[in-house]
């Protein structure tokens, strides 16, 4: 079981970092001195090679057809295609009132969210031991976070900038976690009660966040990005492979999330999504011989103090299933 969620982590990190790298050469390169600004396409585009991606996995990886999803599941896939869709929205927003190292310290609390709104949407309830492990990882990435040294515009290093307190941008940042919180116990509560695969929940959620903002983009009289969107790609036919590049990386992705979302569930696969950042600077720090501060050592202490807890307790939960087994084949 540990094997399989070190391959799955393996496989989040080396997806994403690759469409991050993706991401900002399609959003900041200049294609003969313009810059590609249309950003509701290029998220449907993703959505798209997302659920084609996903169609492939399920039909020839796991070998299972796409059933229709019955009248409550699709409810259910609805609720979380609009809360994924809208939270960043409120993401945005916030930055227009707070600083971007708020944000990020926001985001590194995100376990929080998760465990919440389990509790106040569905009732349920996590042992202790994991909220001691919420709480470690939550508090080492946080001071991590606060304690990162960020270059100013001459290169000189800086500590991040002092947290703004504006109260109407946290009040948007808070919506914005709570949301993902949402989407994260929704997707939990679909695979307990309806037994869905990762990929199937990753095709219909993709199918329809791409509907919703296919008929955004055809539909809505304000904007005209779709046209502008098309007329760009076919002046630089050259970022048609890096959208592309893009979508398949983002797709792939999506394949190990969702199989973590099946088997480990939301607060796993949250742990895993929040550290990533910090290991990212971590291995930047390694790889270009930068200064990691005392403090910061004591944070990244805290997340591995987490994780072993929480290595431990699947440890656990493994011999302990494995001795059932064994107990039941002896009585049969």
């Amino acid at each position: 079981m540990l094997g399989e969620l070190a391959v799955c982590v393996a496989g989040i990190y080396t997806c994403f970092l690759t469409w991050q790298l993706t991401q900002e050469r399609v959003t900041t390169h200049k294609y003969n001195d313009a810059r590609f600004r249309y950003f509701i396409f290029l998220n449907l585009v993703q959505s798209l090679c997302a659920s084609t991606v996903g169609t492939l996995y399920q039909l020839l990886v796991r070998r299972e057809a796409l059933h229709r999803p019955s009248r409550a599941l699709w409810l259910k896939y609805l609720q979380c295609a609009l809360l994924s869709t809208c939270a960043p929205l409120f993401g945005y927003a916030a930055l227009k009132h707070i600083d971007y190292p708020t944000v990020i310290l926001g985001k590194s609390c995100k376990l929080v969210p998760v465990l919440l709104m389990n509790f106040l949407i569905y009732r349920r309830t996590f042992p202790a031991s994991k909220y001691a492990v919420v709480a470690l990882i939550t508090a080492g990435v946080s001071a991590f976070m606060l304690l990162h040294k960020q270059e100013d515009a001459d290169g000189h290093a800086k500590k991040g900038q002092t947290p703004s307190s504006s109260a109407y941008g946290l009040a948007l940042l808070l919506v914005n976690l709570l949301m993902d919180g949402a989407v994260n116990s929704t997707q939990d509560r679909i695979f307990h009660k309806f037994h869905v695969s990762g990929s199937s929940m990753m095709v219909f959620l993709n199918l329809i966040a791409s509907s919703l903002m296919a008929a955004y983009l055809l539909v809505w009289p304000y904007t005209d990005e779709l046209a502008q969107a098309l007329a760009f790609c076919s002046a630089h036919p050259q970022i048609i492979v890096d959208i592309l590049l893009f979508g398949f990386c983002g797709a792939v992705g999506q394949c190990f999330i969702y199989h973590t979302l099946e088997r480990f569930g939301a607060v796993s696969l949250v742990t895993v999504t929040v550290t990533r950042k910090m290991f990212s600077i971590l291995l930047s720090f390694f790889w270009f011989e930068h200064h990691v501060s005392p403090g910061q050592w004591g944070a990244v202490a805290l997340v591995f103090a987490g994780i072993g807890i929480e290595a431990g307790m699947k440890r656990s939960s493994s011999a302990a299933a494995a001795a059932d087994k064994g107990d039941a084949k002896k009585i049969k």
